[in-house]
């Protein structure tokens, strides 16, 4: 049961990095991308669609490991404190910028798209800080303590991790306007994914090759690493053939896997600490009660169809590009 609950909590956290990149990586681009304020009207209508429906994984993953692991959630949040708040300060930008920024047509728009542009960064870099921190183990002492100071968590290697991430989500979102902006914007995006591509490898190879040394792993993180490596390669080859829907699928991909990786980096251990001697936490003892397992149960599979049913939905009503009869949601 204990298992089954952790591949849940993975699935959404893996699908929220999967969609949600595309968001990021749009708003990172959007002033590279965009002449003009028609054109960025456009490029954030690509994803406007979207935009909602993918943050509702996010949320799904956040209730299950409030319920599924109340031990681990505790622990997590107070161990990587500062890259969280520094999260959600660029969730809550990039957020309301998007829905605020075309509220009034005879308004300046100038601020609102900076914030979506500094709201997008902020959460790329702070989502690979804190994974990076995962993969390192968080400072704490061993009564589960955060130990080190604000900075501790801004580990060189951690920061890394969050270059990473910009790269990542950038190349999400340069291969997702390549399918769903208008015709005009097909070459630049394609143009930007090609150049990112370099970025993200270097990442990949340089994750894996100091995170041998740097973290103790489980033989269970390689498939992992063979799937971003594969999906890297799946993008590359279809940014060449222009085939863009196959390079977006590979990026979603591509984005959800050091998802992945963290979840399976240390089985059976959800949470080790960076600190010698420190807290750690196997999945047994971060996992709620087998009665409270066995009660959200009945909830998880009525929720996973509506989720999945709305995202289909969604895509299905939406899947052609951006053109003058679109209705530009932002």
């Amino acid at each position: 049961m204990v298992i089954l609950w952790w591949c849940v909590l993975g699935f959404l956290t893996a699908g929220y990095f999967a969609l949600a990149g595309y968001d990021y990586g749009v708003g990172m681009l959007l002033g590279r991308l965009s002449r003009d304020e028609g054109e960025r009207r456009r490029v954030l209508g690509a994803f406007g669609p979207f935009f909602l429906a993918n943050e509702v994984w996010l949320v799904a993953a956040v209730g299950v490991l409030f319920g599924a692991f109340p031990q681990l959630e505790g622990k997590v949040f107070s161990g990587a404190y500062v890259p969280v708040v520094t999260l959600l300060l660029g969730l809550v930008t990039f957020t309301a910028a998007v829905q605020l920024r075309s509220r009034r047509p005879d308004a300046g728009r100038g601020t609102w798209t900076l914030a979506i542009t500094v709201g997008a960064w902020v959460t790329a870099v702070s989502w690979g800080v804190f994974l990076g921190n995962l993969v390192l183990g968080l400072p704490l002492d061993v009564a589960g303590l955060p130990t080190g100071g604000v900075l501790a968590a801004f580990e060189p290697y951690a920061l890394l991790w969050g270059a990473g991430f910009v790269a990542l989500f950038a190349l999400q979102g340069a291969a997702f306007l390549a399918v769903r902006a208008p015709s005009e914007f097909t070459a630049r995006a394609n143009r930007t994914a090609k150049a990112l591509l370099a970025p993200a490898f270097a990442f990949l190879v340089v994750a894996v090759g100091w995170g041998a040394f740097e973290a103790t792993a489980s033989w269970t993180v390689v498939p992992a690493i063979v799937l971003a490596f594969g999906a890297l390669v799946a993008a590359a080859a279809a940014l060449r053939a222009g085939r863009h829907r196959s390079a977006l699928v590979a990026t979603m991909v591509l984005s959800a896997s050091p998802v992945l990786a963290v979840g399976t980096l240390r089985l059976p251990d959800a949470l080790v600490s960076s600190v010698d001697g420190g807290f750690s936490l196997s999945l047994t003892e971060a996992a709620a009660s087998t009665e409270t397992l066995g009660l959200l149960s009945f909830v998880l599979p009525p929720a996973l169809v509506v989720i999945a049913a709305v995202q289909w939905v969604t895509w299905r009503r939406n899947a052609g590009r951006v053109d003058q009869r679109s209705l530009l949601h932002f």
